[in-house]
């Protein structure tokens, strides 16, 4: 009974493993191939965001490659295959956004960023700083004041 566990166990794990298959795509010149690979690594995983679809083993993902797949097998070129997939997932799809108004803030925001901030510096470094008065001349009056103040300070402390 314990080897009819432990073979039924051994089995199932087996099997779990052989289901995990490698997806192998066939192509007939070497120029779609090629086209497949750069697509795959072109284009983003919506759910996975930060993954190719080549990368990914997301569901949504392996349903890409499978349509770029029938796609490049179809003979359609590489920028019809993204027409397609930006006209379904919107500009997201592509890790190159095309410059358009929407876009504009990432496009020229970070610009933006830096040449404000170079621009404060500079402003901030040629600013001119504020200059102390020009000390007044000493003169015997301001000298006999001064000893008048010293020498009360020093009565009152004296009392």
């Amino acid at each position: 009974m314990k080897k009819l566990i432990i073979s039924l166990f051994a089995a199932l794990t087996l099997s779990m493993a052989a289901q995990a298959a490698i997806q192998v795509y066939e192509f007939e010149t070497l120029e779609q191939e090629q086209q497949f690979k750069e697509l795959g690594n072109t284009l983003r995983c919506p759910k996975c965001q930060n993954n190719t679809i080549a990368d990914s083993n997301a569901e949504l993902a392996v349903d890409l490659r499978q349509k770029v797949y029938e796609m490049t097998k179809q003979g359609k070129s590489k920028q019809e295959i993204i027409d397609y997939m930006t006209a379904r997932y919107g500009n997201f799809v592509t890790y190159n956004p095309p410059f358009t108004a929407a876009t504009s803030i990432l496009w020229l925001g970070p610009l933006f960023v830096v040449v404000f901030g170079f621009g404060f510096i500079i402003l901030r470094s040629r600013a001119k700083k504020v200059q102390p008065k020009k000390n007044q001349s000493w003169d015997k009056d301001k000298e006999a004041r001064l000893h008048e103040l010293l020498n009360e300070k020093n009565n009152e402390d004296k009392q």
